[in-house]
């Protein structure tokens, strides 16, 4: 009989990328956890997050710490991450031509001029601070310049989207005060700029949103209001992190990070194999919407599967060869989830994150991250708090 191991999430300085994860991962194709079942094979992950029997596993996330309704609890339940079923399919098709390529596309030269812009303030330095000198002005002014928001709005988008990530800590309850003061102040931005958007009439982000119909049905104002807050929060926090383990994961591989200054073409398939290796989001939950037999398991309703990211993305059974090598096509990364809660805004943290690379590498040569880098914690979402870089 297998080996199932378990995980205690809980411990005080667990990684996800631990010898004991791996280790684990080994022996079965999952292990349990404080929080339900850790999927830890690219098999099995790729198999459940296929499975429409599985709903997002976050949606009930406030209601666990006893926050049942005010302002969180009652925009939780509305947003995109936490509607399942035929609403949620009605709402990704209404939002689906907003978050196309023809929408999008068209942003790579502004995404492109703001990366060299930021490094330009810092180049001559030869060090900078990375995460408050380029990761998150360049994520914060990606949204705003999406949205077509006033540039000078950068920082107070930032810090409201920061107040209201602490939605995902354990100390939820109480920070709940400044949880939906970021919130609320996140609201009342998406609100004025769906208000002028009306009277513009133009065909941007917004504008796609406000047109979009589905069977002579147009999306709600509720349902548009939850849908820009939904992305001016997930669109900063994701991108600020990935950009920052990135630049980390360059450091430790000096000859990919060259490679990439001579070959900037090589920045699509650098995305891809950074959010393989190194991700943000260390694990995708869902969780069981009904009893379901999978291989030699009974998951009953109600329970929580965690799909681990950093095993799965490094499977030996999946990638021979595992060495971070950006000239190489792998199969797909869990990095934006998968099955009906794949990451909507997927195409637009490609592109941004495409045009960032490609600059950063193309003017930093010799980059290093220099000793001292600080981190989130390395489960849930992760990142670096502190980056000092040097070139």
């Amino acid at each position: 009989m297998k080996k199932t191991a378990f995980l205690d999430f809980n411990q005080p300085g667990f990684s996800i990328r631990s010898d004991q994860v791996m280790d684990a991962r080994e022996s079965n194709w999952h292990a349990t956890t404080p929080f339900g079942i850790a999927v830890l094979r690219y098999e099995d992950a790729n198999n459940l997050l296929k499975d429409k029997r599985l709903f997002q596993g976050t949606r009930k996330w406030p209601s666990h710490y006893g926050i049942k309704d005010g302002l969180l609890a009652d925009w939780w339940q509305k947003m995109l991450l936490s509607v399942e079923g035929e609403d949620h399919l009605r709402l990704r098709k209404l939002a689906g031509p907003a978050f196309s390529p023809k929408t999008i596309e068209p942003l790579a030269p502004f995404f492109a001029a703001l990366a060299n812009e930021l490094i330009d303030n810092f180049i001559d330095k030869g060090s900078c601070e990375f995460m408050s000198e380029f990761a998150e002005p360049f994520s914060a002014r990606v949204i705003t310049g999406l949205l077509g928001l006033d540039n000078e709005l950068w920082p107070k988008v930032a810090d409201l989207a920061t107040n209201l990530g602490y939605v995902f800590s354990v100390t939820i309850k109480e920070d709940l005060p400044l949880i939906e003061a970021g919130l609320q102040g996140i609201l009342d931005i998406s609100s004025e700029l769906i208000q002028k958007s009306r009277l513009s009439a133009k065909d941007d982000f917004v504008g796609t949103l406000l047109k979009a119909t589905l069977d002579g049905k147009a999306i709600t104002d509720e349902e548009l209001l939850s849908l820009v807050s939904l992305l001016i929060f997930a669109g900063f926090d994701t991108t600020r992190n990935q950009i920052g383990l990135g630049i980390k994961t360059f450091s430790n591989h000096p000859k990919q990070w060259e490679l990439l200054g001579e070959n900037p073409d090589l920045a699509r398939v650098a995305v891809e194999e950074i959010m393989r290796v190194n991700p943000t989001i260390t694990w995708v939950s869902r969780e069981a919407s009904v009893d379901i037999e999978y291989k030699e398991l009974t998951i009953k309703a109600g329970t929580t599967i965690h799909l681990l990211t950093i095993p799965a993305g490094s499977d030996p059974r999946k990638f021979v060869n595992n060495e971070f090598d950006i000239t190489a096509e792998r199969a797909p990364h869990f990095g934006f989830g998968g099955g009906m809660h794949h990451c909507i805004g997927h195409y637009v943290a490609r592109l941004d994150m495409k045009e960032a690379f490609k600059a950063l590498a193309t003017r930093l040569p010799n980059m290093r991250v220099a000793p001292g880098d600080t981190y989130l914690p390395d489960s849930g979402n992760t990142g670096p708090t502190k980056m000092v870089i040097t070139f």
